[in-house]
Formats: C-alpha cells, sequence, structure tokens
C-alpha cells in the first residue's frame, strides 16, 4: 500500500524550522485566531493565499473553490464569510481570481465536463452578462478578460450578501477587494473595485 510518509517528514521539518526561529510561534498560534483579511481564492494547487502575501499561518482566513465563486445558495461559503465577519471580525474581504483559471477556461468550452458544468453555470451568466466587454476579443484575451468579470462579479455578490449589509448596518469597519493574481509573474493586481459600505453598492437593479 502506498503512503505519504515524506509528508510527514516535510511537516516536521517545516515546524522544526519555524520553532528554531521562534520556539513559542505555534504555543501562540494555538491561543488564538485573530486574522485581519477572509481570502476568498479559486482551488488552483498553483495560488496558495498565504504565500501569495507573504503572512503566517493565523494572519489570514481562507476560502477556496473552483473559479472564487461567491453564490448565495453555498452554505460554505456563506458559512466562511459568516464566520469571518460575525466571529472574526475580520476587517478585509479579498475575491483573489487568477488568469489562466481552468474553471473560467471550461466554462468557455462547448463542450460536457460532467457535474462541474451545474458550478461552472455560474461562470457562463458572467460571460453572458458582459457579452458587449467579450467579443471581438482574441481567446487568450476574452480568457484573461472573463477571469477578471469574474471576481468583480463575486464581489458584486459578496457585498449584496445580507451577512456583509447586516456588518456595515452595525457599523462594522468592513471593506471587500477585488484582485486577480499572475501565475506566471507571481505578482497580484488590484482591480480597483473596494466596496466599503452601503453607499458603496450599488442597487441589485443595477
Amino acid at each position: 500500500m502506498s503512503n505519504l510518509n515524506h509528508l510527514f517528514e516535510r511537516n516536521l521539518q517545516w515546524a522544526s524550522e519555524i520553532k528554531s526561529k521562534n520556539p513559542d510561534f505555534f504555543l501562540e498560534l494555538s491561543k488564538q485566531q485573530d486574522p485581519q483579511y477572509l481570502w476568498i481564492g479559486c482551488s488552483d494547487s498553483r495560488v496558495p493565499a498565504n504565500q501569495i502575501v507573504n503572512l503566517a499561518p493565523g494572519e489570514i482566513f481562507v476560502h477556496r473553490n473552483i473559479a472564487n465563486i461567491v453564490v448565495h445558495t453555498d452554505l460554505n461559503c456563506l458559512s466562511v464569510i459568516q464566520y469571518a465577519v460575525d466571529v472574526l471580525n475580520v476587517k478585509h474581504i479579498v475575491v483573489c481570481g487568477h488568469y489562466g483559471c481552468g474553471g473560467i477556461e471550461a466554462a468557455m468550452e462547448d463542450k460536457d465536463h460532467g457535474l462541474i458544468d451545474n458550478w461552472l453555470r455560474h461562470i457562463k451568466d458572467v460571460s453572458r452578462l458582459n457579452i458587449d466587454q467579450l467579443k471581438n476579443l482574441s481567446e487568450i484575451q476574452k480568457l484573461d478578460r472573463l477571469c477578471e468579470l469574474n471576481v468583480l462579479e463575486q464581489v458584486h455578490n459578496v457585498s449584496h450578501s445580507p451577512i456583509i449589509q447586516n456588518a456595515w448596518e452595525r457599523g462594522a469597519e468592513l471593506s471587500i477587494h477585488g484582485w486577480i493574481y499572475r501565475i506566471e509573474d507571481g505578482i497580484l493586481r488590484n482591480l480597483q473595485a473596494a466596496i466599503s459600505s452601503l453607499d458603496d453598492v450599488e442597487s441589485p437593479d443595477d
């Protein structure tokens, strides 16, 4: 039977290296969880939240799924958002997509992918709603732009969540940000989509 002993060995090496720099790191970490950020990102193994922004364990709360989607029927994602906002009192929610996203690319294809097509339907809706922005683009340009538009749509969805709107109504200091990451160079880009209050949120009919 195959085993994963090499991962246990890597874990011991990782923990030892951290404790050599700060012997009390894990003891201190175990006493509290006090992140200032919630990261909603893609499940892609090449887009690890902590490493991208160079934050240590305990400094960022993370939810990841295929193509960093936030929909109001996803109780998993909504539960993470509620815990982050109502219990951890995070100050920032970052929706981070990435260029070359396989989920976005699959949604652009006209073929059957199986069960995941139900999830990709949300991306197809983003494409349909932004058809004017996507026409006359090359396939690569269209993929990049749809990756960006998907992030913007998810920022919109987060801001319209009752969890977030209730937090703003009670005066919580909370901002939502839309970022995108390029795997080829490791650099984040700000899509300038920050929303920090109910006044920043457009009406549902917009």
